[in-house]
């Protein structure tokens, strides 16, 4: 099958040994003869014997081979025959004490044209720490890379790296920053040789944050281009739009919601004013700003105030009813440090962070001003560091595809972070990743990020859809995903998985086993819950109508509404899963002396068995493990349409019945008032629907 991507050919002929001396920038070593792209990575940026040398191979097309680290003397200091991912497919070696010298890393593959099969790059390593790169006044940090397949690659390489773990575990991390100061995840750490992941940054993203923070971060370690869009958050039946860019060399000067330059556009085309709403901040960083003045206070000028604490990254604070009917003065951001690592976490915390939210990722897929773009669901497309949007605000980022072997199904594996700062790895399917065709809800799906280039004139721009389907470097742009029905989309992804047909047993497993990592998860965004409880802090205030989905402060940090919606729709996936295989049978690898009636018979046999012996144990209001099956979860699907309510005891957001052992230990429950709203809302969850934005 042909590939997407296509790449330029070097004028070059390239000799066994290719010896690739340009300096920190990846390079192909590509020919015409070789119809294919290795990207070199050695890190840190600038290599010296008191920093562990890491090197990263990245490829394009799938090979088998060795990666070599060569000491000055000449013997092999570390060697790997592992290949990860696919596509891309890279290679890693590392020595943690490098003796200074010319090094030199080397990958050596087993097939293809002999003048093909060896590339080698030499690698200067210092004996003394070199000069440590410093900051800019004129932009968050210096540009020395390009986006380009080679470094679209190495990003891929770089993700699935830092999210790896056995395909059976379900790892979760507490917020990002954990998982960037661990060496052995990442490729980049400390890449810049100013002990950047060592600073005590407190990063803690939510999920809209996530796919920026990562692609700022990789951005940041290798000198690229970036920017990110102001977006609406759509409604009203339109969806989201983009109206302004922001880039590291064009920072945002205050922030401004999207909706009021919009609204400003609107007024000025029909030639009338209109109020601008208040915004609000967001809180990423463990860092907490001082509180800005009363307007009022003594010494409260516009240059002294600054940025307010506020509340968790994601979702604009709702319009009070008692707001002033005059707009305060914008926040003012502090100047960012010329540090060139503190000016990085600076942007994060000042501009990014208060610049995304997840209607950037639900744009028409062709809006030109967002920062996204489709592509089509192929297993070439569908790389680390692709981007999912769900249609009702969800943003996962593809970490790994596991291809179809034997009988094993193929599986995407993504990560997401939640309103309370975790980091989570789970299965693509149905229950995590939601999909529905509706224009107001702009257009769901997996996308990836425009390449953000410099135009003729020298400013930073991203690529028009158009020049994105022409470039050779990409050329994956694609609104297929626009035109299927959900059902289709569903259909299209397990093709994309597995294309060849499932053993219909495996498969159901393999349904559970994603349930059961759901169930699992929600252990833990309920215990956060029952923490918040016992600080003391009070009852978490409950919004009205569709606002219970998009809020800020506890409840969206501990209720759970969002994620019980999936889980609902997970468990019905799990429930119909044998309805599923009795109406899509060629899918399935049907046994050939039974027919789909008595396949579907025993697979209800085989589920109702697994989800008894699945179990699990949560802790109780006092604190006591309690064990549930998975089964008894299903058989509590009823109760769990009304169990999202921070305010309530977990055995209540458990679905225990009253008077049982189990509810024994509740001592609390959401004042009369929350569960009135939380009654009248039951048939969205009942109905398995999200209310549309108004």
């Amino acid at each position: 099958m042909a590939r997407p991507y296509r790449f330029l050919a070097t004028s070059q002929a390239v000799a066994a040994a290719c010896f690739l001396t340009f300096g920190a920038i990846p390079a192909s070593a590509q020919t015409s003869a070789c119809n294919d792209s290795i990207a070199v990575l050695p890190s840190p940026l600038a290599p010296w014997k008191g920093a562990p040398l890491r090197v990263v191979f990245a490829a394009e097309q799938a090979s088998q081979g060795e990666i070599a680290l060569i000491a000055p003397n000449g013997q092999v200091a570390a060697s790997s025959r592992e290949r990860r991912g696919g596509p891309p497919y890279f290679w890693l070696a590392e020595v943690p004490s490098p003796a200074p010298g010319k090094w030199q890393a080397r990958l050596t593959r087993d097939d293809g044209p002999a003048e093909c099969r060896t590339v080698t790059r030499e690698i200067a390593v210092a004996a003394t720490q070199p000069p440590r790169p410093s900051g800019s006044k004129t932009s968050v940090w210096p540009i020395r890379n390009s986006w380009n397949r080679e470094t679209e690659n190495l990003y891929s390489a770089w993700i699935e790296k830092l999210f790896e773990a056995p395909l059976d575990a379900s790892p979760s991390w507490p917020a990002l920053h954990v998982v960037l100061r661990d060496p052995a995840r990442n490729v980049l750490h400390n890449h810049l040789g100013l002990r950047e992941d060592s600073i005590n940054l407190y990063i803690r993203p939510d999920c809209a944050d996530l796919p920026y923070f990562l692609r700022a971060y990789f951005a940041f370690k290798m000198g690229l281009p970036y920017g990110y869009a102001k977006c609406t958050r759509g409604g009203g039946g339109k969806p989201p739009r983009c109206p302004v860019w922001w880039n590291i060399e064009k920072e945002e000067p205050r922030p401004e919601a999207p909706e009021d330059i919009v609204a400003a556009e609107d007024a000025q085309a029909s030639g009338a004013s209109q109020q601008k709403p208040t915004g609000g901040l967001f809180d990423i960083f463990k860092q907490q700003q001082a509180a800005a003045p009363k307007p009022n206070a003594p010494g409260s000028s516009a240059t002294q105030r600054t940025a307010a604490a506020r509340p968790t990254p994601g979702f604009a604070v709702p319009p009070s009813a008692s707001a002033p009917a005059t707009k305060p003065a914008a926040p003012v951001r502090p100047p960012r440090p010329t540090s060139l690592a503190l000016g990085f976490g600076h942007y994060l915390q000042y501009s990014v962070a208060d610049g995304v939210h997840s209607g950037a990722g639900r744009t028409r897929a062709a809006d030109e001003g967002s920062d996204f773009y489709t592509v089509p669901l192929t297993e070439d497309n569908l790389r680390p560091g692709t981007v999912y949007a769900d249609p009702y605000g969800h943003l996962l980022i593809i970490a790994k595809r596991v291809p179809q072997t034997g009988g094993n199904a193929g599986v995407f594996l993504a990560v997401d972070a939640q309103p309370d700062g975790t980091v989570s790895r789970k299965r693509f399917w149905r229950g995590n990743f939601l999909f529905a065709q509706d224009p107001a809800l702009g257009d769901p799906g997996f996308k990836r990020f425009r390449p953000i280039v410099r135009d003729k004139n020298g400013a930073l721009r991203r690529l028009t859809v158009a020049e994105i389907s022409k470039n050779p470097n990409y050329g994956d742009f694609s609104l297929e995903q626009t035109k299927l029905s959900v059902e289709d989309f569903y259909d299209k992804m397990d093709d994309v998985m597995s294309p060849n047909p499932l053993d219909p047993l495996r498969a159901m497993k393999e349904a559970i086993t994603s349930l059961e990592e759901q169930v699992k998860a929600r252990v833990i965004s309920v215990e956060n819950g029952r923490k918040y409880q016992l600080s003391g802090k009070g009852d978490a205030s409950m919004p009205d109508g569709a606002a219970i989905f998009e809020t800020t402060g506890a409840w969206e940090d501990f209720a759970t509404p969002s994620r019980d919606l999936r889980l609902l729709i997970a468990m019905d996936v799990v429930r119909n899963f044998p309805d599923r295989v009795a109406r899509r049978p060629e899918r399935y690898a049907m046994p050939r002396d039974k027919d789909v009636a008595q396949v579907k018979a025993e697979l209800q046999a085989v589920l109702a068995q697994e989800l008894s012996a699945r179990k699990f144990s949560y802790p109780r209001t006092d604190g006591s493990q309690w064990t549930l099956s998975l089964k008894d979860v299903i058989d509590r699907v009823t109760d769990l349409e009304m169990a999202y309510n921070v305010n309530d005891c977990v055995e209540l957001r458990w679905g225990a019945k009253e008077g049982s052992e189990e509810f024994a230990t509740c001592r609390k429950r959401a004042p009369q008032a929350q569960r009135a709203k939380m009654t009248d809302y039951r048939p969205w969850f009942s109905e398995r629907r999200r209310p549309p934005r108004t």
